[in-house]
């Protein structure tokens, strides 16, 4: 199991300012990004939440349930039925069940969405690249390393942190009946 680095301390309450968080540029990064995505697909009827599954569904050369889509995506499944609603009324994807088990929605590229989705590695490489003029080969790929190295900190952080509320858990159903015992 990965073992959680301890903490940097480039950070201290009494000195933060959103405007030195590594976390606030990462995010106005990614909206400009989105930003770009979204102009250089409207023409093509899709925004940057549309291509997202069209690009996974491309990646993965079938069709896969709604479900694993939405994990993929890390979108809950109401907004991954609305979003498929939208992509349907495009015409970009179609929901099947499965012939394996009925109760799984699957989801697949109609011929429009595979086309559409063909776009979005361009689209994504030339907006990309965009927000990395002026970099090096050797800069961007210590930006991609930090990424990767932030990244899985806050994955062992998310896997200690679970591990750490097991044992509560356990410890919750017995006080619960006990409670119901006072009562």
């Amino acid at each position: 199991m990965p073992r959680t680095p301890a903490s940097a301390t480039f950070y201290a309450a009494t000195s933060y300012s959103t405007e030195e968080s590594v976390g606030f540029l990462m995010k106005r990064v990614l909206a400009s990004i989105v930003r770009e995505v979204d102009l250089m697909l409207e023409p093509y009827g899709m925004t940057h939440a549309q291509w997202q599954p069209l690009a996974k569904l491309r990646e993965s050369r079938k069709p896969m349930a709604v479900a694993e889509l939405a994990r993929e995506l890390q979108i809950d499944n109401g907004g991954m039925t609305r979003l498929l609603d939208r992509l349907e009324r495009k015409g970009f994807c179609k929901r099947v069940r499965s012939t394996q088990d009925r109760r799984v929605v699957m989801v697949e590229p109609t011929p429009a969405g595979v086309a559409a989705g063909t776009l979005v590695p361009a689209v994504l490489s030339d907006v990309l690249n965009a927000h990395l003029a002026g970099f090096s080969e050797r800069e961007w790929r210590a930006l991609m390393h930090s990424l990767r190295r932030m990244l899985e900190n806050g994955e062992a952080m998310h896997k200690s942190a679970a591990n750490e509320r097991a044992p509560m858990a356990e410890n919750v159903a017995p006080l619960a009946s006990q409670n119901d015992v006072a009562a």
